[in-house]
């Protein structure tokens, strides 16, 4: 192999099951429903999926779960399949559709009746819930539980006719109403529902439920592990029934891992598409989203997210993963790999009085401190130039060793300027700082031997471009979404300060020249993406700062 995969106990289930098996060819799938666009959760279910896969030498499939046609749209679809492809997780086996499993699933359901082991029920949603039971009471049988063979298949048949409203009735898998597991007390498999379907048009009326649908599309595709999320662990019992009443060989077999929780952000696609559908945010890429395309648009890589999920850790255990951790694997790759750019956020004109008008010359900067090889770029200094307004104080704090009257201070590979005179606007607010380069030093050190302990980035006035910044920051004010008490809404916690545009940056001539979706650090600044959607736009991955703590 060109890559060692990590272990973990979904592997060592394999390894033991190859043990006894070494003839088991490995292969999984990851079945997302195509109601909603994928997200950091979305994206653990794909690397266990995958990387299993590809650990064994196996198959890796892309199901789409697409058997809910009220909520699933090919804007979806196509969603989907372009955020596997880009976090590099090619569905090798194949793309599949669970309602091309249609015509089996109902072939299936008829073998079911006809075994008396399926029935078609006449109670409403709301009288199955009361003749469900609860945790500590047994379920109730329906009264329609006894039917014949032959009522059910007729009924059954009659319901994909077309000839019941939405509702009237359910296929519900005979099992055990007393059954400890609520899940094993006759389920629904099938139900009516009256809408087209985005493949299938109006070819069906009723439709299979998932956990009906789920194990016939494994088992027919040929999948040795259903891996999924923690909350089916109490369906695995109905999966197995289905597979084993139905008769497939070889079996395929359901395991369970832990969700992936972040803090400052929800999974909830319903609570996302309410954002996206409500305009509060700039669509379901917008970068303070958890989606897999918003990560993207903000400059996130899929080395930098898969990383997360392996820090994240693959397990049983439900926890809530600090979304720093994640901020920090893409900080870490871009510190690497970043080319350096100056980027003002809020410019103050400077005036090099003693600089000759007409006059360009260019200091050479590193693209890269951390990489020689990747060379350096010239700079064009001239007699006018921008600092950023926080690298000057008229009334500095103590230590303060940036630009402040009376002082010095470094232009970044360049000379040392020193204060000369403020100009205001008649309003009191900063029109232009004059001051005196040191034309001796450029970007060396004074002859006299004087040290100068700051040092701030600056552009040329007339080689300088306007820019857009956006500036993210957390999508929620509570760090675990999961616990917002009963009286309050996700909207009473989202952070008002979570975008701050800044509209008259200005950037060094190279950026122009930047595509969509190029990175860069901006020198003091932080990590920038260059926008897909806005022209002149760069959105902050991350800021320079790292909190999470470093490995030891």
């Amino acid at each position: 192999m060109e890559e060692m995969i990590a272990g973990n106990f979904i592997h060592d289930i394999i390894d033991a099951d190859l043990r006894e098996d070494p003839n088991i060819k490995i292969h999984t799938r990851f079945p997302p429903e195509p109601n909603g666009y994928l997200h950091i959760g979305s994206a653990k279910a794909i690397l266990i999926n995958y990387e299993t896969a590809k650990k064994y030498g196996g198959k890796f499939n892309l199901r789409y779960d697409d058997t809910n046609p009220a909520k699933e749209d090919n804007e979806y679809v196509e969603a989907i399949y372009n955020d596997l492809n880009w976090l590099g997780a090619t569905p090798d086996g194949g793309v599949f559709y669970g309602s091309d499993y249609f015509d089996k699933c109902y072939e299936f359901a008829v073998k079911l009746i006809k075994d008396g082991k399926a029935y078609v029920c006449d109670l409403s949603a709301e009288q199955m819930r009361e003749y469900r039971g609860t945790l500590t009471e047994p379920g109730k049988n329906s009264p329609y539980r006894d039917r014949s063979i032959e009522e059910n298949l007729d009924l059954f048949e009659r319901m994909k006719n077309g000839e019941f409203p939405d509702g009237a009735k359910t296929l519900r898998a005979k099992i055990d109403m007393a059954s400890s597991n609520l899940n094993m007390r006759d389920p629904a498999i099938y139900r009516i529902v009256h809408t087209s379907h985005h493949r299938q048009g109006d070819k069906w009326c009723i439709y299979p439920l998932y956990d009906y649908a789920h194990p016939i599309q494994d088992a027919l595709e040929g999948i040795t592990y259903s891996l999924c999320s923690l909350e089916f662990e109490n369906h695995r019992p109905l999966y197995e029934w289905v597979i084993d009443n139905i008769g497939f060989d070889p079996k395929p077999k359901q395991r369970e891992f832990a969700r992936l929780n972040v803090t400052n952000t929800v999974m909830s696609k319903r609570y996302l598409r309410y954002l996206v559908e409500n305009d509060m945010v700039d669509g379901w890429d917008d970068p303070r989203l958890p989606t897999i395309c918003a990560l993207r648009r903000r400059g996130y890589t899929p080395t930098s997210i898969f990383n997360f999920v392996r820090s994240a850790g693959i397990s049983k255990a439900n926890s809530l993963v600090d979304i720093d951790m994640l901020e920090h694997s893409i900080r870490e790759e871009l510190n690497r790999c970043a080319p350096r750019r100056i980027a003002i956020e809020s410019p103050i004109k400077v005036v090099i009085t003693n600089y000759p008008e007409d006059k360009t010359e260019y200091f050479e900067l590193p693209n890269n401190p951390q990489d020689p090889e990747a060379g350096t770029r010239a700079i064009p200094f001239t007699r006018e130039i921008y600092i950023d307004s926080s690298d000057f104080a008229e009334v500095p704090p103590p230590k303060f060793f940036r630009l402040k009257p009376d002082g010095e201070v470094r232009l970044m590979g360049a000379y040392i300027i020193k204060f000369g005179e403020l100009i205001k606007n008649e309003d009191g607010s900063i029109r232009e700082i004059h001051c005196t380069a040191d034309l001796e030093t450029r970007n060396g050190n004074p002859v006299d031997g004087r040290k100068i302990k700051g040092t701030i980035h600056w552009l040329s006035v007339p080689y300088a471009k306007d820019a857009t910044l956006m500036l993210y920051d957390k999508l929620f004010t509570i760090e675990n979404v999961n616990a917002i008490p009963e009286d309050k809404t996700y909207n009473d916690y989202l952070n008002p300060d979570s975008l701050t545009v800044i509209n008259n940056a200005k950037v060094e001539p190279a950026l122009s020249e930047a595509l969509p979706g190029d990175k860069f650090q901006f020198v003091r600044n932080g990590y920038f993406c260059k926008d897909t959607k806005h022209e002149n736009t760069f959105n902050r991955v991350v800021g320079l700062k790292d909190s999470f703590p470093k490995k030891q």
